[in-house]
C-alpha cells in the first residue's frame, strides 16, 4: 500500500496537496499539530475520493515527537510504503531582527528547517530500499528573495532550498528525486494578516494565488512523469519574482 506523507496537512496548502495526491491514487498520511477539527475535515475529503487517510498528530518542531510518533508508525507498518514526502509544515513569526526574540527565531527554524531534517531522515531509508521516491519541500518566495521582518522565515526557507539541492545529489542514483516549490502570496490562513489589495498591485497577475495552484505543481513533482526533474526550485508567485 503506497502512501504520501504530508506535514502540516490539515489546512491551506497542506490540505490542497493532500487532496491532489489522493486524486493521484495515493493513500494519505497526514501530520498536524493541534487542530483536530480541520485534520478530520481533510481526512473526510480524502476518504470521499475512496482513499485511506491516517492522521499523525505531532509537533514537527520537536525532534523527540517526530522520532516517537513517525518512527513508531514506520516501524509498525512495514507493509505500507511512503513513496512521496511533502515537507509542508511552517510558521511565520515576523519581527525586525533587532526586536526578534530567541523563541521567534528558534520556533520558526525548528518548524521548517529542523523538521525537514528529522522527518526526511526517517522516511528516506524506505525510499532508498525501494529505489523510488519523491521528496517535495515547500519553501517560499521569502527564502529566495528575502523579505524584511522575516529574517527567521527567510533563513529557514533558504536553508531548506540549500538542503534540497544537496540531498538531491545524494539520492538521485537510487531513483529518489528532491525538489522544492516556492509559493509567493497565496490566499491561506498564514497570509490572512497581509494587505492583499495593496500587495496584489505588486504582482503581475494582480492577485494572490490559491492553494490548489501550488498543489498542482507539487502533484507534478510527485509524479512518475517528473522522473528527470531534480534539485529544482519552482516558483508559484504569479511572476512577482524570478
Amino acid at each position: 500500500m503506497n502512501f504520501a506523507f504530508i506535514t502540516g496537512g490539515s489546512r491551506g496548502i497542506g490540505r490542497a496537496v493532500c487532496i491532489q495526491l489522493a486524486r493521484m491514487n495515493y493513500n494519505i498520511l497526514l501530520n498536524y499539530k493541534s487542530n483536530d477539527e480541520e485534520a478530520n475535515k481533510t481526512k473526510a475529503l480524502i476518504e470521499e475520493l475512496g482513499l485511506t487517510c491516517e492522521l499523525l498528530k505531532f509537533d514537527v518542531s520537536d525532534k523527540d515527537q517526530i522520532k516517537q510518533v513517525l518512527g513508531d508508525w514506520i516501524e509498525n507498518n512495514k507493509e505500507k510504503n511512503i513513496e512521496v514526502l511533502v515537507n509542508n509544515a511552517g510558521i511565520r513569526q515576523d519581527n525586525l531582527l533587532m526586536w526578534m526574540s530567541d523563541e521567534q527565531w528558534e520556533t520558526v527554524l525548528n518548524t521548517s528547517l529542523n523538521a525537514f531534517f528529522y522527518v526526511t531522515r526517517l522516511v528516506l531509508n524506505g525510499m532508498l530500499v525501494k529505489k523510488y521516491g519523491r521528496i517535495v519541500n515547500i519553501v517560499s518566495l521569502s527564502g529566495l528573495k528575502g523579505l524584511p521582518g522575516q529574517t527567521n522565515y527567510s533563513a529557514a526557507k533558504a536553508g531548506m532550498i540549500g538542503a534540497t539541492k544537496a540531498l538531491a545529489q545524494e539520492v538521485a542514483r537510487r531513483g529518489v528525486t528532491v525538489n522544492a516549490v516556492a509559493p509567493g502570496f497565496i490566499k491561506t490562513d498564514m497570509t490572512g494578516d497581509l494587505d492583499e489589495k495593496q500587495l496584489s498591485t505588486l504582482i503581475p497577475m494582480k492577485r494572490f494565488g490559491t492553494a490548489e495552484e501550488v498543489a498542482e505543481v507539487v502533484g507534478f513533482l510527485s509524479s512518475k512523469g517528473a522522473s528527470y526533474v531534480n534539485a529544482e526550485v519552482i516558483s508559484v508567485n504569479g511572476g512577482l519574482y524570478s
